[in-house]
Order: structure tokens, then C-alpha cells, then sequence
């Protein structure tokens, strides 16, 4: 019994001793491991502690990621939204391109309404603005003239385009209208009275580049009334009593220290220019048009061709760059124009696109609109000009006549003031009068 109790306090003895050389080799391992530990912190740069940060990173996000996950829907919602407004801004960007999309004319298709003639011809309509003024011509030196009499006017009419090259179709009187036959017999007259005035005050001691500046100084001793003496210096008979007071910084000092019977000699005898070598007419100071919906841009042109016959007021005008604008899709072919005049008979269809009354009526908030007018035929050609009733006023001059079809069959060109409702415009086969000098074409004779 002593034996087996003996025997067990040994064993737990040898237990007891064996734990406690495990633990101390237990602590010896986590001192040998804090101390790798320590030595690897210390030894390790900033960078690799860094990556090792970086690499636990994702472990920590994983909840997110995982959450994100489980909600599919929202990205399908948000996506299928997107597609939709997407696709119902496509649709009604392409309805609006389709619904005011001009399209380009199939040769010999009848436009047989109104708004069809309108849509394909109305970027092809200009509004034409015109200013001009009286112009002198002295020795050879030209002057614009400002003097009462002859102020600046502006004229506003309307034209088209008839090809790829910027040529435009108006009439004359548009382009030349101190040559109409209702302005020419008055421009001429108030010619000659401008130029007998600047003969009366005009010195030959004035400089030419002086010339604007004395006429404009001087004018209100001008005159153009003879006198006994058979001139227009009706101040001479002034200068004995005192002289006439010109502005002019060349004249030169009387001499105030001379006797009274030397005072009529030391006055400066005035040397006048003679009426023969001025020249006073009308001449254009700037022509331009502007396209159907721009906002007042004005495009620069030059008076290419004016009809020699002042029955057909016909006109070209070109734009300076000589290239017709891309947003012009149909120009008005001449080659579709009825130039056969006897077909065209009374109660017929006349449709006319232009821009009567200029800016008053053209101008709105979203830029200048050309207009359309209709009526009919009401009276046959008489090989010149024909006849409608097609409500018009100042500033459609030069708009094109179209049939029902879209067929242009005149150029409006006049109407009468006093009622509204009488028209007249010149036939289309004379547009071949003034257009092959322009476009370099042998069109067939049209008498």
C-alpha cells in the first residue's frame, strides 16, 4: 500500500516537473517569438507595413462589397430610366429634325399646296437692304455728301437665290432706285440744284481732302439761284459791303491797316470751282440680305447686272463670297419656270414669298420670318409683266411668283398704293435678259 501511494506521489511529482519544464519552454518560445516580432517591426520599412495594411484592407470592406451585392435592382432601375429618357430624347429630336427638315426638290413634282411651296422655297427668299446716298464728283475727287438735301435713305426689298454661285434675282428699281421712273425725274433735278450750290461756295484754295468738310460747313450760304452777273455766288455783291464769311482756314487775313479807297482791293478775290468740273449722282453706300430665320446677320453683296430695258425691272445681285449658303437646300431652278407666259390664264393660283414692309413685318423675337401671299392670276401677260391679286406693299419688290405647282411664274415687282390687291410682276422667261451675263449661259431667245 505504502509502496503504491509512493509510487503515485512520484508519478505526480514527475507530472508537476513535467508541466513545468513545458511552460517554461512555452514562455522561451513566446519571448523567442516576441522578439522575431519586435526585430521584424524594426527591420521592415514604412512601405511594407503599408502593403501589409493594404492587403488586410479588403477583408474589411468585404461586408460592403457583399452589401452592395444585394441590391441588384437599384443599378437595373436607374439603368432602365436612363435608356428610356435617352430614347424618348432621341425620338423627339428625330420627329423635330423630320418635321422641319427641308427637303431637296424631285425634278417636275407638282408642290400642290401652299405650305409644300413655302416649305421648299423659303430659305431661298432674302430680305435685301439697301443704302444709298448723293455722291459729288470734284476734279476727279469723290465725296459722300452730307447736307440736308441729301441724307442717307435705306430701301428694303426682297430677292432669291437662282443658283449655287450666290446669284440673286430683284429688280432694278431695288438695286438702282434713283433710276426708277417714278424717282428718276426728281433724283436729276435735286443733281443739278446740289451741284449749282456747291459751284456757289466750293474755292479753288480748298484742299480735296477738305472738300466734305467746307461743303458741309458752308452750306447754308449755298445757293442755286442766278444772279445778274450770270452766276451762282449771289454773296459776291456781299463781299463789297464786308465780305461773305466762309469757314475756311486757308482763306487769308484782310488787311485791316490799309485806306479806305484800298479796302476794296485788299479784300481776297474768292476763286469758285466751275459747275463744269462737279458731278453730283446717287450711288449705293452698302447692299446686303439677310436669310430667312438669322438672327439680323447680314450678308454683303455687290449689283452684278441691271436690265437695259426699263420695262423688265430686273436686277442680279451676288453675295461677295459668291457661294450660296449651305442652308439654302432648293434654289428656285429657273429651268422649272413656266416661260411659256400664255399658259398662264386668270383664276390660276399665284403664290408670291417675300418680305413686304422690310424689318417692320420680318423681324421677330426668334429672328426675321419671310412671309407668303396668295391670290390668282387677274389678268393674262401682255409679254412683260402680268397681273394678280396678291396682297403686297413696299419691301416685297423682287419676291418670286409661284404657280400651284411651285413653278415660279413672275417677279413682283410693283403694286398700286392706294389699293391693295393689284399687283404686277415681270414674267419669268425675262430673268433670261439679265441672268446668262452673270451664269455664263446661252439661254434661247425669249422674244
Amino acid at each position: 500500500m505504502d509502496n503504491e501511494n509512493n509510487k503515485s506521489n512520484h508519478e505526480k511529482l514527475d507530472q508537476n516537473q513535467s508541466q513545468q519544464s513545458n511552460n517554461s519552454h512555452s514562455d522561451d518560445f513566446l519571448e523567442q517569438k516576441k522578439s522575431d516580432s519586435e526585430n521584424l517591426i524594426s527591420e521592415n520599412p514604412a512601405n511594407e507595413i503599408l502593403e501589409q495594411s493594404a492587403e488586410e484592407a479588403p477583408k474589411e470592406i468585404l461586408p460592403v462589397t457583399e452589401k452592395k451585392k444585394k441590391n441588384p435592382y437599384k443599378i437595373a432601375f436607374f439603368s432602365l430610366g436612363g435608356i428610356i429618357l435617352l430614347g424618348g430624347a432621341s425620338y423627339l429630336g428625330y420627329q423635330y429634325y423630320k418635321n422641319h427638315q427641308v427637303e431637296p426638290i424631285v425634278e417636275n413634282v407638282c408642290l400642290d399646296t401652299d405650305t409644300k411651296i413655302y416649305d421648299a422655297y423659303k430659305d431661298a427668299v432674302v430680305m435685301v437692304k439697301h443704302k444709298y446716298a448723293f455722291f459729288a464728283k470734284i476734279k476727279g475727287k469723290e465725296v459722300q455728301l452730307n447736307i440736308p438735301e441729301a441724307s442717307e435713305e435705306t430701301l428694303f426689298g426682297t430677292a432669291f437665290f437662282i443658283d449655287k454661285k450666290g446669284n440673286m434675282i430683284s429688280n432694278s428699281h431695288v438695286l438702282q432706285p434713283w433710276n426708277s421712273p417714278e424717282n428718276i425725274d426728281k433724283i436729276n433735278t435735286d443733281a443739278a440744284n446740289i451741284r449749282r450750290k456747291i459751284a456757289s461756295i466750293l474755292t479753288t484754295d480748298t484742299s480735296e481732302d477738305g472738300y466734305e468738310t467746307f461743303i458741309a460747313s458752308n452750306w447754308g450760304n449755298a445757293s442755286s439761284e442766278y444772279n445778274e452777273e450770270g452766276g451762282y455766288h449771289d454773296g459776291d455783291n456781299e463781299e463789297e459791303e464786308g465780305g461773305e464769311e466762309f469757314i475756311n482756314s486757308n482763306e487769308a487775313v484782310v488787311d485791316t491797316t490799309a485806306t479806305s479807297d484800298d479796302i476794296a482791293a485788299s479784300i481776297p478775290q474768292k476763286n469758285y470751282v466751275s459747275e463744269d468740273e462737279i458731278e453730283v449722282y446717287m450711288k449705293t453706300v452698302d447692299i446686303s440680305v439677310a436669310l430667312h430665320n438669322s438672327a439680323e446677320e447680314w450678308l454683303p453683296c455687290t449689283i452684278e447686272k441691271i436690265s437695259e430695258d426699263s420695262t423688265v425691272d430686273l436686277g442680279v445681285l451676288q453675295l461677295a463670297t459668291k457661294e450660296t449658303p449651305n442652308t439654302v437646300v432648293n434654289i428656285i431652278n429657273l429651268d422649272n419656270a413656266v416661260t411659256d407666259d400664255q399658259t398662264l390664264k386668270p383664276g390660276e393660283k399665284a403664290v408670291m414669298i417675300g418680305y413686304p414692309l422690310g424689318e417692320d413685318l420680318a423681324q421677330t423675337i426668334s429672328g426675321i420670318k419671310v412671309q407668303l401671299y396668295n391670290g390668282q392670276i387677274s389678268k393674262e401677260s401682255d409679254g412683260t409683266k402680268i397681273q394678280y391679286s396678291v396682297t403686297s406693299t413696299n419691301g416685297a419688290s423682287g419676291s418670286p411668283v409661284f404657280n400651284n405647282c411651285g413653278q415660279l411664274i413672275a417677279v413682283n415687282f410693283s403694286g398700286l398704293e392706294k389699293v391693295q390687291g393689284y399687283n404686277f410682276g415681270i414674267i419669268a422667261k425675262k430673268i433670261y435678259s439679265v441672268y446668262p451675263v452673270i451664269a455664263g449661259e446661252v439661254k434661247p431667245s425669249t422674244e
